[in-house]
């Protein structure tokens, strides 16, 4: 029989970051970023949508723990640490951003462009991830 290699994977449909703190991280993602939640497990998680993906927040203590229910057997998983999501921007959006996210009391740990020129922003959410902004051409030069 001959092996059937099925092609890479397609877009990212969704990513995780740990935290915690799930009501901080609410007020960032839902209040400060306006990001739209889809999903809240209280305790445990809340998911928010992003375009054509899902940003998963979770609670790593509760994640790491054997599933409760058989009917969603989710082996467990988590992370410690910072992680590392990067939103897409256009310049203009970076700017208004980053004025929003000082104005809060989230200062800009980086700005600048890259050799390709594309800019970039790097901030923190309340438990420490590291978060960027940039603009797509940093990866996708036709835009």
């Amino acid at each position: 029989m001959k092996d059937a290699t099925p092609p890479p994977p397609g877009d990212l449909l969704e990513a995780a970051l740990y935290v915690d703190d799930l009501a901080a991280a609410q007020d960032f993602y839902g209040g400060l970023l306006g990001l739209e939640e889809v999903l809240r497990v209280e305790g445990r998680h809340v998911f928010y949508r992003l375009g054509q993906a899902i940003l998963l927040v979770f609670d790593p203590d509760a994640t790491e723990q054997p599933p409760s229910n058989p009917d969603l057997p989710v082996p467990p998983h988590g992370a410690r640490g910072a992680g590392h999501l990067c939103f897409s921007a256009s310049g203009e959006q970076i700017e208004a951003w980053a004025a929003r996210l000082t104005a809060a009391g989230h200062g800009i740990e980086a700005d600048f462009h890259w050799p390709n020129g594309a800019r970039s922003i790097y901030f923190r959410d309340p438990s420490g991830n590291s978060l960027e902004m940039a603009e797509p051409r940093l990866w996708f030069p036709r835009h």
